[in-house]
C-alpha cells in the first residue's frame, strides 16, 4: 500500500459519525478511501443507510492534517499495517462485518495455516485458573495454535507467559495506540511477545484512554479466532462479552466449569447454563471438539487402517466417511441405504475398531 492510500484510509477512520461498517459500504460504493472523501455528497446521500448526519463531518480538512501526522507517527514506530481489503489482513477477522477497516501490528505475526484460539478471563485469576491456562497450552502444543488474549492482567498474561514458555506464536490486542503500554507493569513482556508474535490494535496514538475501549478491542479478540476459551469470570467482567461477540461471529465458545460457590466461576457456569459455551473440562476436549488433527495422528489413522479387517456393512460406511469427511448418523443411513439402527450399531463397533471417531450434533468422520 502507498503512503499515499494509507493516508486517505486513516483520514476516512478518523471521521467522526462514520465507523467500520459505514466505512466499508462507502468503499464498496466509491471504490476507494480516497474517492470516499472526493465523492460528491449528493451521490454519497443516494446509499442506503447513509444520511446528512453520518456525513456531515466528511469534507473537513482536519481529518488530512491528522491523517497525515498518524502516518508520520506509523512510519517512524515502523508499524505494520493491515487494510481490510489486503490479502494479509487475518483471515477471519475480515469476515466479521464490524471488524476494523485497518489494523496496526508490531512483531513476527504469521497466520498462516494455524489454529488460532482466544484465551480470556478475569483479572483476579485464582491459583486453579492459572494451573488450567497453563495446562491447556501446554496440552495443545503439539497443534502448534497461536494464542489470542488482551495483555491484562490476570488470565490474559497467564496465557501470552504459558504460550510464550510454549514456544508458541501469541498475540496481544491493545485497547490503545501504539504511543503507550496498558498495564505499565507488562512493559517488561512486550519484546518477548513481539518476539514469539506481537500487538494488534485499531486505536491511534492519539486517541485517549478509555474503558469502553476495551470493549471495543474484545471485537479483535474474537475475530481473529476459530474459538474463544472462558478460563474464570465473575457473573460480570469483559471476557462475557468477548464470548458474546465470538458468538454472533458463529465461533465456538468454551468455558471451564467451577463450583457454584466460586465468584470466579459464575460467569463461566452461567455460560454453560443458558448453552452459549461449551463446557471444557480437561485440556484435550478443545482440540476434540474443534477437529484438529496432528500429522502423526493421520499416520497412525492410516497404519491402523490397514490391519482392520472390516464387514461389508463397515466397508460401505468407511468408504462413504473417506469421501464426506463429516456427516450426520441420518444421513449416513439415508446415503448408503441402510436402517438406522443398523448404522448406529455399526458406527459403535467401527469406534471400537478405531476406524471412525464421533462428533458433537451427532456427527461421525474417519479417525
Amino acid at each position: 500500500m502507498s503512503d499515499s492510500e494509507l493516508h486517505y484510509i486513516l483520514a476516512l477512520q478518523h471521521v467522526s459519525n462514520i465507523g467500520d461498517i459505514i466505512a466499508k459500504r462507502l468503499i464498496a460504493y466509491c471504490g476507494s478511501a480516497e474517492a470516499v472523501l472526493k465523492e460528491k455528497r449528493q451521490n454519497l446521500l443516494k446509499i442506503s443507510g447513509i444520511g446528512e448526519t453520518t456525513i456531515s463531518d466528511l469534507y473537513k480538512v482536519k481529518h488530512l492534517i491528522e491523517a497525515e501526522k498518524e502516518l508520520i507517527f506509523i512510519k517512524d514506530h515502523h508499524i505494520k499495517t493491515s487494510y481490510f481489503e489486503e490479502d494479509h489482513y487475518p483471515y477471519r477477522l475480515k469476515h466479521c462485518i464490524d471488524a476494523p477497516i485497518l489494523l496496526f501490528q508490531t512483531g513476527t505475526i504469521n497466520l498462516m495455516n494455524q489454529p488460532i484460539i482466544s484465551i480470556v478471563g478475569t483479572r483476579k485469576i485464582t491459583t486453579n485458573g492459572i494451573a488450567f491456562c497453563e495446562d491447556l497450552i501446554n496440552t495443545i502444543k503439539p497443534y502448534n495454535p497461536v494464542i489470542v488474549s488482551g495483555f491484562a492482567y490476570g488470565t490474559d498474561i497467564t496465557a501470552h507467559k504459558a504460550a510464550i514458555k510454549n514456544g508458541l506464536q501469541t498475540i496481544g490486542c491493545l485497547a490503545h495506540g501504539f504511543n503507550q503500554i496498558y498495564p505499565k507493569a507488562h512493559k517488561k513482556y512486550v519484546y518477548e511477545v513481539e518476539k514469539h508474535g506481537g500487538f494488534y490494535t485499531d486505536f491511534w496514538s492519539t486517541a485517549t484512554f478509555d474503558r469502553n475501549n476495551f470493549l471495543k478491542r474484545n471485537r479483535i479478540i474474537a475475530g481473529l479466532s476459530e474459538a474463544t476459551i472462558v478460563i474464570e469470570s465473575a457473573e460480570k467482567g469483559g471476557s462475557l462479552v468477548t464470548a458474546d461477540i465470538a458468538n454472533s461471529y458463529n465461533r465456538d465458545v468454551f468455558a471451564v466449569p467451577g463450583r457454584t460457590s466460586d465468584l470466579q466461576s459464575v460467569g463461566c457456569n452461567n455460560l454453560i447454563k443458558f448453552h452459549k459455551a461449551h463446557m471444557l473440562t480437561t485440556p484435550l476436549d478443545l482440540p476434540y471438539m474443534l477437529s484438529w488433527k496432528l500429522e502423526e495422528d493421520t499416520k497412525r489413522s492410516v497404519q491402523k487402517q490397514l490391519f482392520v479387517e472390516l464387514d461389508e456393512t463397515e466397508e460401505v460406511i468407511y468408504n462413504y466417511l473417506k469421501t464426506e469427511e463429516k456427516q450426520q448418523l441420518d444421513r449416513i443411513a439415508l446415503d448408503c441405504k441402510l436402517p438406522i439402527f443398523k448404522v448406529s450399531s455399526t458406527l459403535l463397533n467401527m469406534e471400537l475398531k478405531g476406524v471412525v471417531r464421533p462428533l458433537p450434533g451427532k456427527l461421525f468422520e474417519v479417525a
